[in-house]
């Protein structure tokens, strides 16, 4: 009987410098089952450096191909500092940084989500050949595997949709035979390929949910997520005080937390995993001996409060200009035009002649979607909100937790709180008035 398949995914702050490296090498080595699959992110920041080399080329501000060589050069070094002179690793490197370079060399053709798509991949494609040649050096067998031979996707750049069944037989028949032999498995998070192969990506922080995937693909036992924090906690401790971690989650609850913005785990992690009931870790790669956090089924549903802020939000009010009652056609022309525009409704309300929505604020996205919605309504656009949830909410804390804030929307729902705060001063009555 073969033994189970696990998968490992290692976030960008893990492996964000060669010291993140070895010690993330050292967790594999020390922890690597007879089959393993290990998927990685792009080394920390890195995305945010790529989508800077987009922008500049995309608008042609002449920055593009210096900020790629910076970008280039940080890795060439790391690799060196790992594994020295390696000729078999150095051109492997770079013939990965030369794929972006076939995009800078001509000026923009394509549409700004279809130029992101073949560059922002670079960063994994780069730090999973990083890790992979010093695994082999450090004595773990290791074979690289380009993520989009086996991810397959539609053409929705930047939030491409999965195509399952060529997903789980290329997987299947690319990774069981190198698993079969004991080796390592070494492959990208958050991008996939187009039947055309075009580089597609899943979304910012997608690496998660290509575990996930290859985890349904191959059946896997189990699948872990090494982060910088002991496990799921109650809120972000870098934002609020008094966090506790939640040892144990059903399915459900963190769905339900991913949902409302969650970040610890990529909101779609959690559904492939469900559907095999594949349990997942969450443990700290800080400590990698903590218990963690385990999600999985039947697990109790009494859970403390839960509190997650996603902040760079905007208020969106929409009314007819006839002030006619916002009426179901106009609610179908409505979500017509946000699905055009992929433009996520975070929150949401209504009334007689408005439809008001909160939505996280993209810069390209959000405003051509203002701009055909006034062919037919009034809008008014408001920037720099924050949108607090709060599930199993307790009133004494959202009372503390909105204070000094003004609450431009607030819904509830069974024992999820959610409120569109923005930062403005109160009122308050003149002391002799």
């Amino acid at each position: 009987m073969k033994s189970p398949i696990k998968v490992f995914k290692f976030g960008g702050a893990s492996i964000k410098d060669a010291a993140g490296m070895r010690h993330v090498a050292e967790i594999i080595r020390s922890r690597r089952p007879k089959r393993l699959l290990v998927v990685v992110s792009a080394l920390g920041k890195t995305t945010n450096a790529l989508e800077d080399v987009i922008h500049a080329y995309f608008q042609q501000t002449g920055q593009a191909q210096n900020l790629y060589t910076a970008l280039r050069q940080k890795h060439e070094a790391i690799l060196h500092e790992l594994v020295g002179d390696n000729p078999e690793a150095t051109d492997a490197l770079h013939d990965i940084f030369e794929e972006g370079n076939w995009v800078l060399e001509d000026a923009p053709q394509d549409s700004y989500d279809f130029i992101y798509d073949q560059l922002i991949g670079i960063g994994e494609l780069a730090s999973s050949c990083i890790l992979a040649a010093y695994l082999n050096k450090a004595g773990v067998p290791t074979q690289w595997l380009d993520a989009r031979n086996m991810l397959r996707t539609d053409d929705m750049y930047k939030e491409a949709t999965v195509l399952w069944d060529e997903t789980i037989e290329a997987s299947k028949k690319e990774i069981l035979p190198i698993l079969d032999e004991e080796k390592v498995v070494l492959t990208q998070g958050f991008i996939g390929s187009t039947a055309d192969n075009a580089t597609t990506s899943l979304g910012r922080e997608g690496s998660d949910y290509s575990a996930a995937i290859f985890s349904y693909c191959l059946d896997a036992e189990s699948m872990t997520i090494w982060k910088d924090v002991p496990g799921v906690l109650t809120g972000d401790p870098r934002v609020f005080e008094n966090v506790t971690q939640l040892f144990r989650l059903s399915y459900k609850e963190a769905i339900e937390m991913t949902y409302y913005g969650a970040r610890v785990i990529h909101p779609k992690t959690i559904k492939p995993l469900q559907n095999k009931s594949i349990p997942l870790h969450v443990k700290s790669f800080i400590n990698p001996d903590a218990q963690g956090t385990i999600i999985a089924p039947d697990v109790d549903d009494q859970y403390p409060p839960i509190v997650v802020l996603e902040k760079d939000q905007a208020l969106l009010n929409i009314s007819t200009k006839d002030f006619s009652f916002v009426a179901e056609h106009h609610l179908a022309r409505l979500f017509d035009l946000f699905a055009k525009h992929r433009v996520w409704v975070n929150l949401m309300k209504n009334t007689a002649i408005s439809f008001i929505v909160c939505m996280p604020y993209d810069d390209m996205r959000v405003p051509a979607l203002v701009q055909e919605l006034e062919a037919d309504f009034n809008c008014v656009l408001d920037t720099g909100l924050e949108l607090l949830t709060v599930r199993h909410a307790q009133r004494d804390m959202i009372d503390e937790l909105r204070k000094g804030k003004l609450v431009m929307l607030e819904d509830s729902f069974e024992n999820t709180v959610q409120m569109a705060l923005k930062d403005a001063p109160m009122l308050r009555r003149k002391p002799d008035a």
